[in-house]
């Protein structure tokens, strides 16, 4: 039986994960994987995250990045790797983790004890994340925790992400959601990635898209304005609820106390990044 509050190990990873996404829309990736000859804006996402798995080919990443077309990510992996490796790629996102993170929170919050404590809860939390079935989180938890206090709370950050990830790709699984479905589901939430940036950076075409919508309408998860039905939204509530359950451990682990800190603190740090320009105005929203 859980000792926390109903979903608050999801509040704090909501809050947690947006600061360990700043990098991928951070032009300081862009520029710090060109160093290293990689220029196209997509291979540099599927190295830089799919780094810690190795060399890897394509159906890995297609398989732990779960809602990509594989033809996109087959134009850049195995390839990408001929130009600079896994090792070099790894090291070019920390350092463009610091750049961002120093330039969205600004030196105050860099140095200050609250960074470090947030980190050493968070770092706290990981400790109780569990490799198996979890490839993302455990390729990533074979990483150093980075010394600086900045790079490790980003570095815990990743590991709870990945974790939740992993787990929420097997309730996507039992949901009977494909990929595309996946995508106009949550987008039909009203929380997820809007459709013009997830056809600009997945791979998948508007057809694609309009045929997953037909299949969700189908099942009755979705209605005639592609809005999510009763059913749908019980079948995305339910998706979260399983994943908050695969997910747990960490979060009790941490103990109701350092959960409700943690969170406080990881909301102020995403309100200073988000207010300083971190993500797309567009990035969310059914449109």
């Amino acid at each position: 039986m859980s000792t926390l509050p109903p979903r608050a190990g999801r509040r704090c990873h909501n809050a947690i994960n947006p600061l360990h996404s700043t990098v991928y829309f951070s032009p300081d990736l862009g520029k710090e994987l060109a160093e290293l000859g990689i220029h196209d804006a997509r291979a540099a996402y599927f190295a830089s995250r799919g780094a810690a798995l190795g060399a890897v080919g394509p159906g890995t990443v297609t398989s732990t990045f779960y809602n990509f077309n594989h033809d996109l990510v087959a134009e850049h992996l195995p390839a990408v790797w001929s130009v600079a490796s896994p090792e070099a790629v790894l090291a070019a996102r920390l350092r463009a983790v610091d750049t961002t993170l120093r330039r969205l929170l600004g030196p105050e919050i860099i140095g200050s004890p609250e960074l470090a404590e947030a980190a050493e809860l968070a770092l706290r939390a990981a400790g109780a994340c569990t490799r198996h079935a979890r490839p993302l989180y455990a390729a990533h938890a074979d990483l150093p925790v980075p010394d600086q206090p900045h790079l490790a709370y980003w570095h815990a950050a990743t590991l709870l992400r990945e974790h939740r990830g992993d787990g929420h790709l097997a309730a996507l699984l039992a949901a009977g959601l494909d990929p595309v479905e996946a995508l106009v589901s949550h987008t039909a939430t009203g929380k997820g990635m809007s459709p013009r940036w997830i056809l600009g950076t997945r791979g998948w075409r508007r057809t694609d898209w309009e045929a997953a919508v037909e299949r969700l309408r189908g099942r009755g998860l979705l209605d005639g304005e592609g809005e999510l039905t009763e059913a749908g939204v019980a079948l995305r509530a339910e998706l979260e609820e399983v994943t908050d359950r695969m997910d747990a451990a960490p979060y009790e682990h941490l103990g109701a106390e350092g959960v409700a800190r943690l969170t406080e603190l990881a909301r102020g740090f995403l309100f200073t990044a988000a207010s300083a320009g971190a993500f797309p105005a567009d990035l969310t929203g059914k449109g």
